[in-house]
Order: structure tokens, then sequence, then C-alpha cells
């Protein structure tokens, strides 16, 4: 049994990161920003998810070639 978690780790980071950084994209300019300074910090944050998803997408398939 051949089983890698990096891909489902990866499919979950990247999905949660899309969403968080649509939901940054969609309230951008609200009010709910005026506690943090006026800074998106769930497009930072989904940006982050989605580099960390994209990361363990890529080790899975390249484990998966080798």
């Amino acid at each position: 049994m051949n089983f890698d978690l990096r891909l489902p780790i990866g499919i979950l980071f990247s999905l949660f990161g899309v969403i968080l950084t649509g939901y940054g994209f969609v309230t951008q300019g609200s009010e709910i920003y005026d506690k943090s300074l006026k800074h998106n910090i769930n497009i930072s944050w989904g940006i982050v998810l989605l580099v960390f998803g994209g990361v363990m997408l890529l080790l899975a398939l390249r484990a998966r070639k080798a």
C-alpha cells in the first residue's frame, strides 16, 4: 500500500487558500478590517495557504513519478 499523505494535505490547504483568498477579495475595503489597521489579513494568509498547498502537491506528484 503506497499512501502519500502529502496529496490530501496539499488538496486541503489549497482549497482553504482559494476560499480564504476569495473571501478576502470579496470583502476588500470593508469595515471589518478597521481593527487590523486596514490590512486584509485574509488575502495574506490565503496566499500562504495556497503556497503551502502547492508545495505539498508538488512534492506528492514528484514522489509519485519516482
